[in-house]
């Protein structure tokens, strides 16, 4: 647990990374061993009177079949000075984990260290040779853990590479690793890497190790880049890197910098839950009090309408039958303009769909797939990265295409936009969930989608307990939007495309005055 009052004004001193590790968790499998994860949550808001406020900022990969994880995945949390955060850079921070009474239920081990602000990765690949045989019917499956040394003594996980199969001999992948994981910008600093025999069970044979160090590595490959892995020198067992070579790591910031546009699309569902006069119908329109959809349309957009250039949005509505003829749509115009669906700013939207609610008939099924798409159509003609393309869901759960879905997000993973999805009412959102495709990535026919670009959260779990609807909002917003700046990076990265140069600063001539650039 992180406690410190959120004050947005707030500038961090410096960042810490933190890395989880478990050991002798409770077994809550029955015929395996445990596949744990670990969420974990920022105190954001404290009262006197009021229940703590806490918020997800982050979860680990989930690692099979084991009761003492070491996660790869790290977090990254702002360091504040002047405030109490139970945190020290020098901290190895061993806690019981409760919540069974008269069981153990294990050990969670939090390490915490100051950040350098290199933003290079090291791409590196790596080959093995002659390892020993430690399958019985057949040859070895090896794979290697990078560890890098932390300033108390300890090491601390940093890369996994991938299992290759029944060799002893193997090639791995060339992979990407951020030179802050692998060495914190101190290039000297001891590199520990370990080197398995991958087993069903979970108990990996150790076949053996070897130390470097960056600066090491960066020689590329050479003689001093061939390591003896085994206590018995002499036998033969060598891991050899093939390759090295540093690139620069983008931020988000540097895209919009740069000129990068990001192009947001909003999309409102209009599923076929009874009579919007009627007070039972999630879009039920209270004179009052904006309905869910109203909410969560105005906290998304009202964000991210400031990443776009001309704040004129395509707004469609799916699942309703049209006038004058009563036919079906799953892509139609909120505006009732089919020649130019766009709307001026988050306010145009939320008019058109009130709108649109007095002249359409909400009506089944609920079908995703063609809003997809329409989107889609979009993304692919402009895929050199001079736009990025958002698309927000907002639905009741329902859902009648479900694998015409994951066909379109599939497809959609391979262009410039990213999904949203939020769901409003007290439904069951299991198939959402599965479109989220947070802990199994999103397949289609055997294909898996390139990218995780879609982002499911329930609006209920946003509603304050106090009512306060600005709150709501803003959490939603913050919890939606968190994924958006990873998947644009993901995609300008697949691609190579690098941010443009950011523009020189505005010197005025003559007297000052503020000046303004629009993105």
């Amino acid at each position: 647990a992180f406690s410190s009052s959120f004050m947005p004004w707030n500038i961090p001193a410096t960042k810490v990374e933190i890395t989880v590790s478990c050991r002798n968790l409770l077994d809550k499998d029955t015929f395996s061993k445990s596949d744990p994860s670990c969420c974990i949550y920022a105190l954001v808001l404290s009262f006197l009177t009021l229940p703590s406020l806490f918020l997800q900022f982050g979860r680990t990969e989930v690692i099979d079949n084991t009761l003492n994880p070491d996660f790869v995945r790290k977090y990254i949390m702002d360091y504040f000075f002047e405030e109490k955060q139970n945190l020290r850079f020098d901290l190895r921070l061993e806690k019981p984990l409760g919540g069974i009474p008269g069981k153990k239920c294990g050990t969670i081990i939090l390490t915490a260290e100051e950040l350098s602000n290199c933003r290079d990765s090291a791409m590196m690949q790596f080959c093995a040779n002659k390892l020993d045989k430690k399958d019985f019917f057949g040859k070895s499956d090896p794979f290697m853990v990078f560890f890098r040394s932390n300033e108390d003594g300890t090491f601390t996980i940093c890369h996994k590479t991938e299992v290759v199969k029944n060799t002893l001999n193997p090639v791995w992948k060339e992979f990407a690793i951020p030179v802050r994981a692998l060495c914190n910008g101190d290039f000297d600093r001891t590199i520990k890497v370990e080197v398995y025999d991958w087993d069903r069970d979970g108990s990996h044979d150790f076949i053996g190790d070897f130390t470097t160090s960056y600066r090491e590595l960066a020689r590329g490959q050479s003689q001093f880049n061939v390591y003896e892995v085994s206590h018995t020198l002499g036998n033969g067992r060598t891991v050899t890197l093939l390759s090295f070579s540093v690139e620069s790591e983008f931020t988000f910031l540097d895209y919009i910098k740069g000129g990068k546009k990001k192009q947001g699309n909003e999309c409102s569902s209009l599923p076929s839950i009874g009579n919007p006069s009627q007070s039972t119908s999630l879009h039920y329109m209270n004179p009052y009090q904006m309905n869910a959809y109203a909410m969560a349309l105005k906290a998304v957009g009202e964000i991210i309408q400031d990443y776009d250039s001309d704040k004129m949005f395509p707004a469609l509505g799916f699942g309703a039958k049209l006038p004058p003829d009563g036919r079906v749509s799953h892509e139609f115009p909120l505006n009732g303009n089919i020649e130019n669906p766009y709307c001026n700013g988050i306010e145009g939207i939320l008019e058109a769909y009130h709108q649109s609610l007095k002249t359409v008939q909400l009506y089944g099924p609920t079908n995703f797939a063609p809003i997809i798409n329409h989107v889609a159509r979009y993304a692919a003609a402009v895929q050199d990265g001079s736009q990025y393309f958002v698309l927000l869901i907002i639905t009741d759960g329902v859902i009648s295409d479900m694998a015409q879905t994951k066909e379109a997000i599939v497809n959609a993973a391979k262009l410039p936009m990213s999904i949203i999805i939020v769901g409003v009412g007290q439904a069951e959102f299991d198939a959402m969930v599965e479109l989220d495709g947070d802990d199994i990535r999103v397949s289609s026919r055997g294909k898996l989608a390139e990218r995780d670009i879609v982002q499911f959260v329930p609006f209920r779990d946003y509603m304050d307990r106090t009512g306060n609807h600005v709150l709501s909002m803003a959490r939603l917003a913050k919890d939606v939007l968190a994924e958006i700046p990873d998947q644009f990076i993901s995609y300008m990265k697949s691609r190579g495309i690098k941010p443009n140069p950011a523009p020189p600063p505005y010197t005025p001539t003559g007297h000052t005055h503020h000046h303004h650039t629009q993105i």
